[in-house]
């Protein structure tokens, strides 16, 4: 599974990096290394929606403090 987060300059202010830390930390803490690909992009091109994920080719609007459920239901629920 690929997960893409925009951390271009409107998301990098609503707060891409602690998205892409919070993920890291539970990419690692649930052991899905093998299974789950991690990387950044400059744009996704939708900067009004928030901090901009793609899973595959599924765009969500993801908050720092929205990580944890976004990565059970879309993530765990599509690995496990």
């Amino acid at each position: 599974m690929k997960i893409t987060v925009c951390i271009g300059s409107s998301c990098h202010i609503k707060g891409s990096r602690r998205v892409v830390e919070e993920l890291q930390r539970l990419i690692k803490e649930n052991k899905l290394e093998d299974k789950v690909e991690l990387v950044g992009i400059f744009c996704l091109g939708k900067c009004q929606q928030g901090v901009s994920v793609m899973v595959e080719d599924q765009f969500y609007s993801v908050k720092p403090d929205t990580v944890m459920e976004f990565f059970n239901t879309e993530v765990l629920a599509r690995v496990m």
